[in-house]
C-alpha cells in the first residue's frame, strides 16, 4: 500500500498521517482489534475514531 508516510501539515505545525483507518460504528470485540493490529502492522498510525468532524 503506497501513501501510508504521506503527512500534511496542520496549522499548529503538527504534521498528520493522511490516511487512517476509519473504526467508528465498528462493532467492539475481536474483529476490530485484529483490524486495528493488522492496520498497525501495515503501517497505518491514524485510527480515526469520531463520529463527526469539524
Amino acid at each position: 500500500m503506497s501513501g501510508l508516510n504521506d503527512t500534511v501539515t496542520l496549522n499548529n505545525g503538527v504534521k498528520m498521517p493522511r490516511l487512517g483507518l476509519g473504526v467508528w460504528q465498528v462493532d467492539e470485540g475481536l474483529e476490530v482489534e485484529q483490524a486495528v493490529s493488522t492496520a498497525l502492522k501495515a503501517g497505518y498510525r491514524s485510527i480515526a475514531t469520531a463520529a463527526v468532524y469539524g
